[in-house]
């Protein structure tokens, strides 16, 4: 049956350019639209500028010239970053629009028709220099419940408390850095405790929301009467004007998931559709997608204004983590806060999507972005495994086509087409790591055919054409397979494998039927290896950052070596296999995952780091590793790693070595070990 599915993806503030972490919702987001696309469902993508509030106000009056000059460029650098990495809105608009003021003014109406809205004198926090009262997220202190610093004005990162700004310790304002002063100011409130028993009904048994979410509004606000929302600024304000209270303008948070609706309403306009089939519908299934900070306003105050504005709710809201770079948060002074626009200089768009893609599931936990990892994943799993079976395939069969019959397999396409429902269910769940999971165990078996009959020795025999032939019919049609099935994650892998075989992926069930008697286009590259270098480049800290001259950049730290183009018998010649053991002695061994945590030099030794690993126990274990020719400390902390954690403990002249981390290599080569995405520390090798 085909579905109809309006998702969206959080307005992103106009205040500032797309960064990294910006791009995991949206990358998230894309690929759940475009697997729906695939399936044959009607979709609608729609996203839009959120475009208003003192911040967008402040930062125009510094630079000279009005909030409209500002948010139009905004919007022009944030498509043009979205477009960049394959974003594929169907419509982006801007709640600065007609649109969001006609939609806002009908829910407002409803509001106070049905008596929801007070007006009281309340104390705020005013900036001294910039003149304005501070929203609660342009105010920064301690949480006045765990005490951590630098937390906004309405909820604590750390522990999770909300507040209001005025309870903050030692509060500054975003905008200014001054101490923000009470002052007393004239508010407009929507109570809600008219709408607490459908909102605990919606919350604990719609079925929207992940369960660690129902669980935490269940017991942070539902167990208590809910607060009146504080939905008006007074001027000076960047914003509409509230019709029927001259001088207050609605609060940002207020007209921003209003935009929803808005950048519906003028792509409905643009295309001869009807609004109300997309939000007064209830077959119309309404999914966002939003990050964890902003979770009690889409999850409390948007359904509220949803119902008295006469809208269909959200049938799921899916909600993730933050982004950290290497086990810490997103750091300027660490070189960490990527912008879209400085990753697109040097490194390929798909790379991220696929990275991302492969460390997401349908949880909420924070992602991390480790550089190392990216590097080896991208170029094992997308280059190594995926990419590399047309490419050492397709060159030999590109006077010739594909066979006219599809040859027999052992099994491998049936297999690999019975494998579709499973994958097509964790895109459904958003567990793409799942999917990633299967699709690259289909690559393995993919390359086991290739490694076992080796059409570049068939190549050599003119006798064995039409097997060489089948070889690579079989081959290609794999590769199809699970191009077909990353098409999601990696739109452009799917276009180049459809102009490679003269077919272009359009639909998930191309999978199920093998391509045979067509001709193949001549073979074009299809991806780049990722350079650990420019990677390494792009997370220096600013002072770290080469000068702009004529001279040679200084050089980086010392970084892994690039995994080996080729394998040959070189290796195993220099270092022969050992004696056979028994399954009994391999079991001996315990090999445990573990994180590193903490890495630095050891002056006195040439070779070794000191490495502080995890089992995700209380008690960290202290490694010497002989690998400080590869790695440098700072690229380490965060990654996983293989270790002997049942080695007795060796006592060094730098201290005590408690375990063995694994790695390979040969003649001076060092490849540390590390496992697939998913692993987590203290899980036993099997």
């Amino acid at each position: 049956m085909t579905r109809q599915i309006l998702v969206t993806s959080a307005l992103p503030y106009a205040n500032g350019p797309i960064h990294l972490g910006h791009l995991v919702e949206y990358i998230q987001t894309d690929i759940f639209v475009r697997f729906q696309r695939l399936r044959g469902h009607r979709v609608g993508y729609l996203c839009a500028d959120d475009t208003h509030g003192a911040a967008i106000m402040i930062r125009a009056q510094k630079e000279g010239r009005t909030p409209e000059q500002l948010i139009g460029e905004m919007t022009v650098a944030h498509q043009r970053d979205f477009a960049a990495f394959g974003i594929s809105f169907d419509h982006y608009g801007s709640t600065n629009s007609p649109a969001n003021f006609e939609v806002c003014s009908g829910i407002w109406h409803n509001l106070r028709k049905a008596n929801m809205v007070v007006e009281r004198s309340v104390e705020r926090l005013f900036d001294p220099v910039q003149k304005t009262f501070l929203a609660d997220r342009f105010v920064k202190g301690e949480c006045p419940r765990c005490a951590a610093l630098d937390q906004y004005g309405d909820s604590c990162e750390k522990c999770g408390s909300t507040y209001s700004a005025t309870e903050l310790k030692n509060p500054r304002s975003v905008h200014s850095g001054a101490v923000p002063e009470l002052r007393p100011s004239q508010q407009l409130f929507v109570t809600l405790t008219p709408l607490q028993e459908f909102l605990t009904e919606w919350t604990q048994r719609s079925g929207a929301l992940q369960t660690e979410v129902a669980n935490y509004l269940a017991g942070h606000f539902l167990d208590k009467p809910l607060q009146d929302w504080d939905v008006s600024r007074p001027a000076p304000y960047f914003g509409f004007e509230i019709p029927d209270a001259k001088g207050q303008h609605w609060y940002v948070w207020f007209d921003a998931p209003i935009g929803y609706i808005a950048s519906t309403k003028e792509w409905c306009e643009k295309t001869g559709q009807s609004l109300a089939a997309w939000w007064q519908n209830p077959q119309c299934e309404i999914v966002h997608f939003l990050g964890k900070d902003i979770t009690y306003f889409h999850t409390l105050f948007w359904p509220a204004l949803l119902k008295m504005g006469g809208y269909e709710l959200p049938k799921r809201v899916q909600i993730h983590g933050f982004l950290r770079i290497n086990g810490e948060k997103m750091s300027k002074s660490r070189g960490t806060f990527v912008m879209a626009e400085s990753y697109l200089k040097e490194l390929d768009p798909s790379w991220l999507r696929y990275y991302y893609a492969s460390k997401l599931s349908n949880k909420i936990d924070d992602l991390d972005f480790n550089t190392a990892e990216f590097v080896g994943k991208v170029n094992s799993d997308l280059v190594g495994r995926v990419v590399n079976l047309a490419s050492r395939s397709a060159r030999f069969v590109e006077t010739v086509g594909l066979a006219k019959s599809y040859p027999a397999d052992g099994g491998l396409f049936a297999k690999a087409a019975a494998t579709s429902e499973a994958i097509a269910a964790a895109y459904e769940a958003c567990d793409y790591r799942e999917a990633m999971r299967l699709v690259m165990l289909l690559a393995d078996a993919a390359n086991e055919y290739v490694d076992q009959k080796t059409p570049w020795t068939l190549k050599k025999d003119p006798t064995r054409a039409q097997e060489l032939q089948d070889v690579c019919t079989v081959v290609l049609n794999l590769f199809r397979q699970i191009a077909i099935y990353l098409a999601p994650v990696l739109p452009e892998l799917a276009t180049k494998a459809g102009t490679l075989l003269q077919d272009p992926i359009t639909s998930f069930a191309q999978a199920q039927k093998p391509l045979v008697g067509t001709q193949l286009a001549k073979f074009e590259h299809m991806m780049q290896r990722v350079e650990e270098a420019k990677v390494a480049l792009l997370f220096q800290a600013p002072e770290a950052q080469p000068e702009p001259a004529a001279t040679a950049a200084p050089a980086l730290a010392p970084a892994a070596p690039a995994a080996a183009t080729a394998d040959g018998p070189e290796a195993l010649a220099k270092e022969p296999l050992a004696a056979e053991i028994t399954i009994d002695d391999f079991q001996k061994v315990d090999l445990r995952i573990a994180r590193i945590v903490a890495a630095e030099h050891v002056p006195e030794a040439k070779k070794l780091l000191r490495l502080t690993l995890s089992l995700g126990g209380p008690e960290p274990r202290n490694v010497f590793a002989g690998i400080k020719s590869a790695y440098a400390p700072e690229q380490l902390v965060g990654r996983l790693v293989v270790m002997v954690a049942n080695l007795a403990p060796r006592k060094m002249k730098f201290g005590m070595s408690e375990g063995m981390v694994i790695a390979a290599g040969t003649d001076g080569e060092v490849f540390l070990l590390s496992p697939d995405s998913g692993a987590r520390a203290g899980q036993r090798l099997h």
